[in-house]
């Protein structure tokens, strides 16, 4: 991901998780905030916690995300914040099931347009 996309400042990431809005699902947790800055990107930042798994585990759940969010960005409305949270299932999901996974959070929280075919 480029790095005009990463959410990466400390503070950014207590910002969002303090006063965003989150969605779950059994792989990923979402949560978002419009952007405070008036930047035209999108930004996003991904985490994944010990409970995830080892450090092996983690890092491919943090892979799987970044790669799967990639395909989706053009799509995206600008002006957001996001923070994608691993849960213990990525470790063993496949590109398209994080990918899916992400589609359905991002359109429950109207960041994606749904769409009517």
């Amino acid at each position: 991901m480029q790095r005009k996309f990463r959410l990466s400042r400390s503070e950014d990431f207590k910002r969002v998780r303090r006063t965003g809005k989150s969605y779950a699902h059994p792989l990923v947790v979402l949560v978002t905030q419009a952007s405070d800055k008036t930047s035209p990107h999108i930004r996003v930042g991904v985490a994944a916690g010990k409970t995830t798994g080892t450090a092996v585990h983690r890092n491919r759940a943090k892979r799987l995300l970044r790669e799967a969010m990639r395909s989706l960005l053009p799509s995206l409305a600008s002006g957001w914040d996001l923070i994608l949270i691993a849960r213990p299932a990525l470790v063993t999901a496949t590109l398209a099931d994080t990918r899916s996974a992400l589609l359905n959070l991002l359109q429950r929280a109207r960041i994606l347009p749904v769409d009517e075919s």
